[in-house]
């Protein structure tokens, strides 16, 4: 007989059929009108092969503990040990640090993609746990988007507009005339959203558009960032430079004195300085399509024309969050807002700027207004944090000062690192500079279901299971549904719910009733659905079904707003409904940023080079792109079919401009090696007439392997990027901010999967069979 199991994952819901056990099928939602290929791919989690199956301690850390080599992480053998003994190593390391050094010595690192689940949160269950016990350090922003929250929150009060709560898709395809896409609006990276979704939307939306006939103009180094059914004019821009485009755009209406005045006057702060700058006074460079032709590599005259549709027409400018995942990567978001405030079409239906549509797939949808399921992490006892991306710079200067947001602060002396559900050897950038970093820490504890690059180089590893494996519940702001998670097969080997493994550290530390309230799993997501579906009721009037039939059914709607305009009353009335910046106003000339005085984060937008670009590139060199695969979330599944699917000898592949692989002596299919200063790898070859000259391309995601005799062999580029923060205000990642080069390869070609299973067996020697 076969079973149908709702459950939910990062790129979608779906049904999994299970029949004596284990899985024989997946469906997708009935209601999703676009559902993901990726839903297909998570039979992977059941199987053994690199499953961590029972609690682990590497063998040198068990014999010295603390003054352990700590250069043995990732390639010293581990013991099989009862959970018993695991958890209470943990526990008595998390009390000997805290007493010894202090709790900000703890870095509670995890990065929550493991599941969707808003109640086995990994992520959320640690820091709940470490704030009962006297705190952690954490982290602030995310890998994905930093140093855009960064200056929207300074210059627009709050980080809604890259959240989702710009103007909504439905908005923008009735409404927009003029659609200008900085970056992508792909249905590929609209497969995945951070809390589950029910529905994917953005290729309806986009086909709405396509019907309208809306002009689109497409800038990015790659084709295929929108779809070529939209039919979008595509502008193959230099990686990095739109900041400078938009910047040419608003100084061309400006030149034009098409600017508008009044909305400018009453809606924004500091405008002068911004309007000095485009017209260069004082001897500056005026910022028009002739100066942003010469950098971004655009012609003048389609810029000179474009500026005049957008101030004629009413137009939307989206930005893709990936551009700020650069040097200076506050600046486009910043210049995109100068840019629509220039045109006075902010708070306008159709009109105006938004952040990220379709960089998640929730971004741009109807958003949710009632309270999203969630497990609190309680009160943090004390101030300890990082911005997101700087762990390696932590690590490695215990005691260095660094500044965020206009604070100095001083990075702790990181003695514990706690990382459950994440792999920060797939997401953060120079990975041989993290595996550096790496070595410092006294004792690494990493939580999680799978052996990654990250779980490999810890000294404890205990077993989580995966979603399929237990119950839990999904939804977010940017879903419209409340989804079940049921169990659908029983815990692989050993491994336990990331709440059980917390539940009994928390009663080893002495604060179990506290951390679980008394409640079990399944009177948790009832509790949390019931939180949802009383606020619901009692704030928008709206009832939701009672947990009984959601759980049966699988589903259940949640109030949402459609059909939003972003700032619209702030429009009509900026004295009444005042944002939260240093003016009330929207801020395009910041006396913060004059005060604080940033070399590369000035008071007003402005176009900086950044450290590595095609403008200023060594012949030969290609500016390499790292974006989101299609077949995979992150590095999660990446030996199932949709990943395989997009590999070509097992490594990831490496899309490039044929008169740029025709130079190099590069044929399609070929193994070729990506090199820089920061390091090596290998990747299989792709020639792609989507693809702008002098740009490469390689997906995020593939797990790292290093060996000891050439370059990484699976194709990981961060094994390239640049670790550096985007500035001293904002200190996001600037991944997309790299220069590489290229060649034949013609060494050792070994296949990357077989290798990193390989060293693998060489650490667990006879010990992972599933019992």
């Amino acid at each position: 007989m076969i079973h149908r199991i709702p459950h939910c994952s990062h790129w979608g819901a779906y049904t999994i059929l299970v029949e004596d056990g284990g899985i024989v099928g997946v469906e997708p939602f009935a209601d999703d009108p676009a559902p993901s290929p990726v839903i297909h791919s998570i039979v992977e989690w059941a199987k053994p092969d690199r499953r961590v199956l029972r609690p682990m301690v590497r063998e040198g850390w068990l014999a010295k503990r603390e003054h352990s080599d700590r250069n043995g992480r990732g390639s010293e053998r581990f013991l099989s040990v009862p959970w018993d003994e695991a958890l209470d190593l943990v526990a008595g390391e998390i009390s000997r640090v805290a007493s010894t050094h202090g709790n900000e010595a703890i870095f509670a690192g995890s990065y929550g993609w493991t599941s969707c689940g808003r109640f086995h949160h990994a992520s959320s269950l640690l820091k709940r746990m470490l704030n009962l016990v006297g705190g952690y350090t954490g982290h602030v922003d995310t890998y994905s988007i930093a140093a855009g929250p960064v200056i929207l929150r300074h210059v627009l009060g709050d980080d809604r507009a890259c959240g989702g709560q710009s103007n909504t898709l439905d908005d923008i395809a009735e409404n927009t005339e003029t659609l200008v896409v900085f970056g992508a609006m792909s249905p590929r990276t609209a497969q995945s959203e951070a809390g589950g979704i029910a529905g994917h939307y953005l290729e309806g939306y986009l086909r709405r558009i396509a019907e309208r006939g809306v002009r689109v103009v497409h800038v990015s180094p790659l084709r295929d960032d929108l779809p070529d059914w939209v039919g979008a004019e595509w502008w193959p821009i230099r990686p990095n430079t739109d900041t400078a485009l938009m910047l040419g755009l608003a100084g061309e209406i400006v030149a034009a004195g098409r600017h508008d005045t009044d909305f400018l006057a009453r809606c924004t702060s500091g405008s002068e300085e911004f309007l000095a700058y485009l017209r260069g006074d004082a001897g500056g460079q005026r910022k028009d399509a002739a100066w942003a032709s010469a950098i971004t590599g655009l012609p003048a005259d389609a810029i000179r024309a474009l500026a005049a549709q957008i101030a004629g027409t009413r137009s939307m400018l989206t930005v893709s969050w990936a551009l700020q995942r650069a040097h200076h990567g506050e600046q486009p978001f910043w210049a995109a807002l100068g840019l629509a405030a220039v045109t006075g079409q902010v708070g306008l239906p159709g009109g105006g700027v938004g952040y990220g549509y379709g960089s998640l797939g929730g971004v741009g949808a109807p958003f949710a207004v009632g309270r999203s399921p969630g497990m609190s992490q309680g009160v943090k006892p004390i101030d300890s944090f990082i911005p997101v991306a700087r762990i390696s710079d932590m690590l490695l200067n215990p005691g260095a000062p660094f500044t965020y947001q206009g604070e100095a602060r001083t990075y702790p002396d990181t003695r514990l690192v706690y990382w459950a559900g994440g792999n920060p050897f797939h997401h953060h950038q120079d990975l041989n500079r993290l595996a550096e970093a790496w070595t410092r820490p006294e004792t690494i504890i990493v939580q999680d279901p799978m052996w990654t690059a990250t779980a490999r180089r810890a000294d404890i590893v205990l077993p989580a299971s995966t979603s399929i494996e237990r119950n839990d519940l999904a939804g977010n702001k940017r879903c419209d549904m409340i989804l079940a998670m049921r169990q659908a097969i029983a815990p692989l080997g050993q491994s336990r719910a990331d709440f059980d493994i917390f539940d009994a550290l928390s009663q080893r530390l002495g604060v179990g009733p506290a951390f679980s309230e008394g409640r079990d799993e399944m009177a948790w997501i009832r509790h949390l659905y019931n939180e949802s579906r009383s606020h619901a009721l009692g704030a928008h009037g709206f009832l939701m079904p009672d947990f009984e039939t959601f759980w049966e059914r699988g589903h259940a709607p949640v109030p949402v707003q459609r059909n939003h305009v972003y700032l619209a009353r702030f429009r009509d009335d900026p004295a009444r409904h005042a944002l939260d910046t240093e003016t009330g106003l929207i801020v395009l000339g910041s006396r913060t940023l004059a005060r604080l005085a940033h070399d590369d984060c000035p008071s007003h937008p402005a176009w900086m080079a950044p450290a590595e670009w095609l403008g200023g590139a060594a012949p030969g060199e290609l500016h390499l792109i790292s974006h989101q695969p299609q077949g995979r979330l992150h590095s999660q599944l990446e030996t199932g079919a949709a990943s395989m699917a997009d590999k070509r000898h097992g490594r990831e592949q490496l899309r490039l401009n044929a008169a740029d692989a025709q130079a190099r002596g590069i044929a399609d299919g070929t193994t070729v090696r990506l090199w820089n200063m920061r390091g090596a790898c290998l990747a299989t070859a792709c020639i792609s007439a989507d693809t702008a000259p002098g740009v490469a391309v390689l997906p995020t995601g593939a797990w790292f392997t290093p060996v000891a005799d050439g370059p990484e062999v699976s194709g990981n580029p961060n094994v390239l990027t640049l670790d550096i923060g985007s500035s001293a205000f904002g200190q996001g990642c600037a991944a997309h901010t790299c220069l590489i080069r290229v060649a034949p390869y013609a060494g050792d070609n070994r296949d990357p999967i077989q290798t990193y299973e390989a060293q693998l067996a060489d650490m667990l020697p006879a010990l992972e069979e599933t019992p």
